[in-house]
């Protein structure tokens, strides 16, 4: 035993220092920024299109978020040859159509020319209702998951997938009334105030289940998404948005696909765009991949709220910063003068008849942890 791994460790070192170049592969060298597409045609009534144009990054770039696709021609394309433009919103490489009332018994597909002027096109897809969500609902014996169930009592649907939409509320740790502009001291509001922020995030995991093998059309306890505690996104609010669609045995398949890829460890050995084999194509170079598979469903939503009240042993993560506090006199000709002499400290709160307290900038302004101070219109 002793002997074989002294000779495993010696091949590792003469391998790891005998190479004099480092090796380059061409899947690492190669500028690809093959185009994504992602996103459904939603058939439902006076529904919205969003489709999300970007650029796939190679594993060598430097950036970390998207490439997006912008000032391309994007058009739905029926059957009967109707086509219906999306619109770029606010140069975000996020398409977005008007309120269609589109044709269930039709077949739909896209057609996108990029501001090169490269054209693609995708198939002609069957359009797929979208059963009910039965119910969405939580369980917490220690950690936190949400599940979904549905059911087609029509049993033809069998091939599911679900996205989400997070959202909790993040309060500072000391609430002000007080903030300052032009050095001086004003009362906020609900557009100014800093007291209470919202964080939302998209969910990035393929959530898929089929019930084709089984003998009922029913999706049963299926696991969205688990929060290990303790975890700050639960220590107040938190709001769930979940969107379910149909697929085609076909989408699934591709969607499976790009699951198990996801979930790889990034290695040379993982699938690359080129076999990624979907229905979107490009016209102007058939030997060019892209990436992205266009379905035509109508989507379900539903969401749920949760009040960290209603957990059992949640434990809140401890703030990692002090929030110290000192007072200093108010100006007695104005006591709204703010003397802008003490970084990292804001206005707290003024003592009667005496001193302004302020404390640590990060312990009045929610923002320090992102998200935004404008309470969602769907937040009660």
């Amino acid at each position: 035993m002793c002997f074989n791994s002294s000779i495993k460790y010696s091949i590792m070192l003469l391998l790891l220092f005998g190479c004099k170049k480092l090796y380059q592969p061409a899947a690492i060298q190669a500028k690809n920024n093959y185009l994504v597409v992602d996103g459904i045609i939603n058939i439902g009534a006076n529904s919205i299109t969003r489709i999300n144009l970007n650029r796939s990054l190679n594993l060598n770039d430097s950036v970390t978020s998207t490439l997006p696709e912008l000032n391309a021609t994007f058009n739905i394309v029926s059957s009967n040859g109707d086509k219906f433009p999306l619109v770029d919103s606010a140069s975000s490489g996020i398409y977005i159509s008007a309120a269609l009332n589109l044709d269930i018994n039709l077949k739909y597909g896209v057609q996108i020319t990029t501001s090169d002027g490269h054209t693609y096109s995708s198939d002609l897809v069957e359009c797929k209702p979208t059963p009910l969500i039965d119910s969405l609902y939580w369980e917490q014996p220690n950690d936190f998951t949400v599940y979904v169930d549905t059911h087609d009592p029509n049993n033809n649907t069998h091939y599911y997938r679900w996205d989400y939409i997070e959202t909790w509320e993040h309060d500072a740790q000391y609430a002000t009334p007080w903030g300052v502009s032009n050095n001086m001291i004003f009362a906020v509001d609900s557009i100014t105030q800093k007291t209470q922020c919202w964080n939302t995030n998209h969910s990035s995991d393929i959530l898929l289940a089929s019930s084709a093998n089984l003998g009922q059309d029913i999706i049963s306890k299926f696991p969205v998404i688990t929060i290990i505690n303790p975890d700050s996104r639960l220590n107040m609010k938190y709001s769930l948005l979940l969107e379910q669609y149909a697929l085609t045995a076909d989408a699934y398949k591709y969607w499976q696909t790009i699951q198990k890829t996801s979930q790889q460890l990034g290695t040379l050995f993982d699938l690359q765009p080129a076999q990624l084999i979907g229905n979107i194509h490009s016209t102007s170079n058939p030997n060019e991949p892209v990436i992205g598979y266009m379905s035509a469903s109508t989507i379900e939503r539903e969401r749920i709220f949760l009040y960290q009240t209603n957990l059992t042993n949640w434990r809140h993560n401890t703030p990692i910063y002090s929030c110290d506090t000192l007072e200093i006199p108010v100006d007695p000709t104005d006591y709204r003068i703010y003397n802008d002499a003490y970084p990292g400290y804001a206005p707290y709160y003024f003592i009667s008849g005496g001193p302004l307290v302020l404390a640590s900038s990060i312990c009045l302004d929610c923002t320090f942890f992102g998200g935004t101070t404008i309470k969602p219109p769907y937040w009660k």
